[in-house]
């Protein structure tokens, strides 16, 4: 079993376990496509529960919820961006990364308290499960540009959770491969569990 099988299927189970344990507020809802789906343990809702006829890929990699916040790409592009400028291990140089921070995301959202964990799930099935004050520590970003074009679906795209790895003292002096492990691409969903 490889590291990333080991990674989703940890994350499967998490997913499973992400709902809601109270009654959420009613948010604001997204104008075009959902490109991001929270789900667990919010403070707002903007849909309604799972729908196997409409939530085809979150049924296929085991989401279930009662409640859940979507956000659009203008509802992504609206909240405060950063920019990150990390070496990528694609290609070996650095890229400006731009993007909303995930905590951000997951306040627009209602997401509140500590104890949290964060299923961060790509289209792929690839999902990885990170503690919220690791969230917060290595400060996370959902970039939507690198170098200032939009990430593609079919590249690292449209959505890519990650982190400038070059200022993070515990995996700067790692080799590039080893850096992004906690970095899903094509990210669609996230889960919110109270650990």
């Amino acid at each position: 079993m490889n590291k990333r099988q080991f990674l989703t299927g940890s994350a499967l189970s998490l997913a499973a376990a992400a709902l809601p344990s109270h009654a959420a507020k009613v948010g604001k809802a997204p104008k075009g496509p959902v490109l991001l789906t929270l789900t667990g343990a919010l403070g707002k809702q903007n849909r309604p529960g799972f729908d196997p006829a409409f939530d085809q890929m979150l049924g296929k990699h085991k989401a279930q919820f009662s409640s859940a916040y979507g956000f659009d790409y203008a509802m992504l592009a609206a909240l405060p961006a950063v920019t990150i400028q990390p070496t990528l291990e694609y290609d070996g140089k650095p890229h400006t990364l731009r993007g909303p921070r995930l905590s951000e995301i997951l306040k627009a959202a209602g997401v509140s308290g500590s104890q949290l964990r964060i299923l961060i799930q790509a289209i792929d099935g690839y999902a990885v499960a990170v503690p919220l004050e690791q969230v917060r520590q290595y400060d996370f970003i959902i970039a939507l540009e690198r170098d200032g074009t939009p990430l593609p679906l079919g590249g690292l795209g449209p959505l890519w959770a990650v982190y400038d790895a070059d200022r993070i003292p515990e995996l700067a002096g790692k080799p590039l491969k080893e850096r992004f492990a906690l970095c899903p691409w094509g990210v669609y969903h996230i889960g919110v569990q109270a650990i």
